[in-house]
């Protein structure tokens, strides 16, 4: 029986309209609702303030990449990593500032590492190997379905030779990470594309460098015909059964290559595309879905002429799926408000609406409010032509051909499927009778169905029965920051939809788990006590941890920005000024916005927004009416707060930077009201760059001197003066053109630089002055932060989880 709006409001002591607002954003079902656990209910309410993070996060990743005249430089990704490959052609020595920089200078192009941890030497993998991240692809070999390949959004292609019980990255030297298909040439399993950069953004943040082919399974290199701003955003790649014809999908429309050496690609439609099959038994015909003008087209000549297919209206993304019983009849799933499934039984020339409605026959919200972002069919059941499968923010099963929908995940439960799928893969030898064994894509990583039929079967969620996670080792977390505790070894890291995750090094590198969720951000640990560790949600709402990061949220009463549940009203609220950051309340900060733990007081936090905001009472108990007290102690400078840095020793120096490039500084930073001055604006030697300003870091010992390093693909993105501010030096001249996001100082040898650049990380024995690229690890993807345990240092990337290395050997 179906449990009505009322009955799931009164059991959760939420209001009908949030019942009814968390199922349509969700794209879930009330037996869901009833089901889920209050904590998981107050984080759902909570993320209804917040409807649209996949495109909030794009533009906060998109606004680091512009230059001073806020354009991103065309083709900016490949030439900085053009630039970093002419680097490593030089001689090098075996080492730089305690790291390696390899055999002359030359990456490692050996093939699938045999584990995540890729064996560099002195480089040590730290995971995670159990929380994946977002999988945009997978493909499989017919000859042997054990081996396998998956591509991620940060992290580059991987490849597993035993069914996902152990993956691989194929090489961490890939020229770009951010992969966004992949496809196998039906006619030689040895040949595969990748297509790169995000296309499934409002605000297309994540740019790729092109189409990339293998022709053995093993060594993978760039398409250089594709190497151009029309194939920065590749959303699928179609092959044609007889591997003649290539077609691309991209965001500024579909692509044709019909040569063997993929050297003339061919603009055949013009409008910008998500999606691109070609029949599984004729290479002839084919289909195409839109990427936003919810429109669908299709071909009878092999991709050369397009037709515009007729039903409708649509709006929003088109996903298609050939039937494999009948390729005459092609789904579509049809963005539109909450998702719909339409039909066309003319090869994709017209589409009838389907019923998609819910067993009990109400209207099925199964993409919910996001099917730009996660938007999935599949209809590969050789036997029946009226199974589909969909998946949104979960995964729904119909049999009647779209007409009604199932649930069979829950986004909610570890021992489902996680949230947000983007593929759908059969096996091989899926025939639907003895094989019926299907692999799911999303932003959890890889997951496997065993038997389609009964998996999700539970007379009630959650549907866990018959799902496996096959992230073993699939290290592709995106980190924005971390945070370690040098005493008991604990490393906390705030992650892109995996929440707070924490890393306990008696448990390993499979064993890394959420300690708050939703978007993880910046981190902090009290060095004083190895139970305190500080995370944050969205637009800087921080969260403390007291138990050592062990335990998850339960009552939600541990943000301390201000904001907590009242079980009174059901509701989220904030408490009264002193006792929350205003600007995290309106909203007015960045996505993932900067705060920092003062190095020499564990009392004090410094926040920013608009303005910069301290505690010094970090530690104080939180209840729903107090807590830490917050003042602004630095007024708004018409752009946002992007990076905070206060001296070690001296907490009174504090320096700020801003998104638009300006940096402060001020001597008295423990005052009641302290006095700012703009640093680099004017001189015979000013900080010159105009654009986000991703890091400030002062020397460990002379506060007067700080390296504030910037965004965009540019050659000057990192800066020192040595005089507090009065004059700088561009020490980014022998630096790849691209966004700088994080600087380390050894805090012994303060002449040792360790560099985090959009393409990897580089270090530099003479504080600056030259350059040498550790191109032996620990990747070639975005170092998003680095910090120091002792003399270790830490490497959290944005695709590639975190890495450590000691440098306690140096002399």
């Amino acid at each position: 029986m179906a449990i009505s709006d009322e009955e799931v409001a009164q059991s959760k002591n939420i209001s009908v309209a949030h019942v009814q607002l968390l199922c349509r954003s969700r794209g879930t079902t009330n037996e869901t609702l009833a089901a889920l656990p209050e904590a998981a209910v107050r984080r759902a309410l909570l993320r209804l303030d917040f409807p649209d993070l996949p495109t909030a996060r794009g533009l906060f990743r998109l606004e680091q990449e512009r230059s001073d005249d806020g354009n991103v430089r065309p083709h900016g990704l490949g030439a900085a990593y053009a630039q970093a490959e002419s680097l490593l052609s030089r001689e090098a020595p075996p080492m730089t500032a305690g790291v390696p920089t390899g055999v002359n200078g030359r990456p490692r192009r050996a093939g699938p590492a045999p584990t995540a941890g890729m064996q560099l030497a002195n480089w040590v993998w730290l995971g995670p190997g159990n929380i994946g991240g977002r999988t945009r692809g997978i493909v499989i070999d017919p000859a042997d379905p054990d081996s396998m390949w998956a591509v991620s959004a940060g992290g580059g292609v991987w490849h597993t030779e035993d069914g996902g019980a152990q993956w691989a990255p194929v090489d961490d030297f890939l020229e770009n990470l951010s992969c966004g298909c992949i496809a196998v040439d039906p006619s030689d399993a040895s040949t595969m594309y990748v297509g790169t950069g995000e296309a499934f953004h409002n605000l297309d943040a994540i740019r790729g460098n092109g189409i990339f082919r293998t022709t053995d399974a093993v060594a993978w290199a760039p398409i250089g015909a594709t190497q151009t701003p029309d194939f920065q955003f590749v959303s699928r790649i179609a092959v044609s059964q007889d591997g003649t014809v290539v077609l691309a999908a991209t965001s500024t429309g579909l692509f044709r290559s019909a040569d063997p050496a993929r050297a003339t690609w061919t603009r055949v439609l013009g409008h910008p595309l998500g999606d691109v099959r070609f029949d599984p038994r004729d290479s002839d015909k084919a289909v195409a879905g839109a990427l936003r003008d919810g429109a669908a087209w299709f071909s009878r000549d092999g991709g050369l002429t397009w037709d515009l297919a007729t039903g409708g209206p649509w709006n929003g993304r088109v996903e298609l799926a050939y039937a494999a019983k009948d390729p005459d009849i092609v789904y579509a799933s049809v963005q539109m408000t909450t998702g719909q499934i339409w039909r066309s039984q003319n090869g994709g020339a017209s589409y009838k609406k389907r019923g998609t409605l819910t067993p009990d026959g109400l209207p099925s919200d199964y993409l919910g409010g996001q099917g730009w972002y996660d938007n999935t069919i599949w209809a590969g059941d050789p036997t029946d032509a009226d199974l589909v499968v969909v998946g949104g923010v979960n995964l729904y099963r119909s049999t009647d051909g779209g007409d009604h929908l199932a649930e069979i995940s829950t986004w909610w439960e570890p021992a489902s499927v996680h949230a947000d799928q983007h593929a759908i893969v059969a096996h091989p030898s899926y025939d639907g009778v003895t094989n019926r064994t299907v692999f799911f894509g999303n932003d959890g990583g890889v997951f496997r169905a065993d038997d389609l039929e009964v998996v999700g079967t539970e007379p009630e969620p959650p549907f866990v029965n018959g799902w496996t996670e096959l992230v073993n080792d699939y290290g592709v977390t995106q980190f924005y920051a971390g945070a370690g505790h040098t005493g008991s070894g604990k490393i906390i890291g705030g992650a892109q939809d995996n929440g707070s995750l924490v890393f306990d090094p008696s448990l390993g590198t499979q064993d890394w788990r959420e300690f708050f969720g939703g978007d993880g951000g910046w981190c902090a640990s009290d060095p004083t006590d190895p139970d305190v560790f500080y995370g944050e949600y969205v637009f800087l709402n921080i969260h403390r941890n007291t138990d050592g990061a062990t335990t998850d949220d339960t009552q939600g009463d541990r943000y301390i920005s201000g904001q907590f549940f009242n079980f009174v009203t059901g509701e989220w609220s904030w408490k009264q000024v002193p006792f929350r950051i205003p600007d995290a309340k309106n909203e007015n900060a960045l996505f993932i916005a900067p705060f920092m733990l003062d190095p020499n007081d564990e009392n004090r936090i410094l926040a920013g927004g608009v303005s910069l905001w301290r505690t010094d009472n970090a530690k104080q108990p939180n209840t729903p009416v107090a807590g830490p007290t917050w003042r602004a102690i630095k007024p708004g400078a018409g752009a946002m707060i992007s990076a905070i840095a206060v001296a070690r020793g001296d907490s009174d120096v504090v320096w700020v930077g801003h998104e638009d490039g300006m940096v402060f500084r001020t001597a008295n930073g423990t005052a009641t009201t302290p006095t700012w001055a703009r640093v680099g604006a004017t001189g015979p030697s000013p900080l010159t760059p105009r654009r986000y300003c991703t890091g400030i870091t002062v020397h460990p010992t002379d506060p007067d001197t700080a390296y504030v390093n910037f965004g965009g693909y540019e050659r000057g993105n990192l800066w020192v003066t040595t005089d507090a501010g009065a004059a700088w030096t561009n020490l980014a001249t022998a630096l790849p053109r691209a966004p700088i996001r994080a600087l380390a100082v050894h805090p012994r040898r303060t002449d040792l630089l360790y560099c985090g650049t959009e393409v990897g990380l580089f270090a530099s024995e003479d504080a600056g002055a030259s350059w040498s690229p550790t191109n032996e690890g620990p990747t070639n993807c975005s170092v998003d932060d680095l910090f120091w345990m002792d003399e270790v240092l830490v490497c959290v990337t944005h695709g590639r989880g975190m890495f450590r290395i000691d440098l306690s050997t140096i002399p």
